[in-house]
């Protein structure tokens, strides 16, 4: 199992848009090869922060998805006018090896 944790924080109070955009995504990645499942969740004491956690069944199919122009199209659903905290967004990579 291939887990990415995608972080960001919202900048400009767009929280319930933010919320809104995942809510009614596309869900083109459900169709990625290697997808497993995603959760997207805000800590309790920080709402504007939002982390975005996508498990695969390896690397190369996060990284192929990650590439993809169906990466991209998953992507135009983000709310306009939306501004992140300046070095806010981070992306992490993990290999679980124990469940």
């Amino acid at each position: 199992m291939f887990v990415v944790l995608s972080r960001f924080e919202i900048a400009n109070g767009m929280v319930e848009e933010v919320r809104a955009a995942f809510r009614e995504r596309p869900h083109r990645v459900e169709d990625a090869p290697g997808f497993v499942r995603m959760e997207v969740m805000s800590p309790c004491d920080k709402p504007e922060e939002v982390w975005l956690l996508t498990y695969w069944s390896d690397a190369d199919s996060f990284n192929a998805w990650h590439h993809s122009h169906a990466y991209k199209d998953a992507h135009r659903g983000i709310p306009k006018g939306l501004k992140l905290v300046p070095r806010s967004t981070e992306l992490r990579q993990f290999n679980v090896f124990a469940r």
